[in-house]
Formats: C-alpha cells, sequence, structure tokens
C-alpha cells in the first residue's frame, strides 16, 4: 500500500509517453519536459497515448522507484487542456487517478496547507 503526504507533490505530465521508457529516459523527461528534479522527492505521473497505462516516477531516498499500472478496464483520465503542459494532483487526486477516476472536469482545488504563524520574539 502506498502513502504520502500533503507534501508531497505530484506532477502529471499531459504529453502522452511511450511505455517503453524506464529509469533513466523518465528522469531526462522530468528533467527537460516538467523542468523538475526527478530525486526531489515528488511523484512524476506519465501516461500513454491509449490511456489504459501509466507510470510513476519517484525517489524514495535509495533509488527510483517506478508504479507501472495497466486498466484492464476502462481508461485513465483525460487532463483539460486549459491546464498547459503541466498538471499538478494532490496525493488523494493522485490514488484517485489511478483507479480510473475521471478528472477531466477537475475544478476544485484543495486548500493550500494551513501554517502556523511564528511569533517574533522581543529581546527584553
Amino acid at each position: 500500500m502506498l502513502s504520502f503526504t500533503r507534501r508531497v507533490e505530484v506532477h502529471v505530465c499531459t504529453r502522452p509517453v511511450d511505455m517503453r521508457a524506464s529509469f533513466d529516459r523518465l528522469s531526462e523527461m522530468v528533467r527537460s519536459e516538467l523542468v523538475k528534479d526527478p530525486l526531489s522527492g515528488h511523484l512524476f505521473v506519465f501516461v500513454n497515448r491509449a490511456r489504459n497505462t501509466c507510470k510513476t516516477l519517484y525517489w524514495d531516498g535509495t533509488g527510483l522507484v517506478i508504479i507501472h499500472k495497466r486498466l484492464e478496464t476502462g481508461l485513465f483520465s483525460q487532463f483539460n487542456r486549459l491546464w498547459g503542459g503541466q498538471l499538478q494532483l494532490t496525493a488523494a487526486e493522485f490514488f484517485l487517478f489511478l483507479e480510473g477516476t475521471d478528472l477531466s472536469k477537475r475544478f476544485i482545488e484543495s486548500p493550500e496547507e494551513f501554517r502556523i504563524p511564528t511569533r517574533k520574539r522581543v529581546a527584553c
């Protein structure tokens, strides 16, 4: 079972990807197309043209990991073209995506993470 915190970002490449790609090629795509660091600990999602297979690349601290999933029935969600070349999902949306949930009409963004304001210490 996979589990990620809200601090893990999930970046989706909206361009179809050849699923023969492995660690090196997917890492290079993260650097060139998503302009991110594949060793950041964030998740990077790639989907094939037929939208029945996806790969997720992430760094677990000791090495790169690929999660490869093929849907036996149905397709992975299309992404709204208004989002451009990059799309970021929450961890919850990522798990819905892996189940084949339609996210094409996604418009409600998850709220920003709440942070408790720090008090400024005044020297006495």
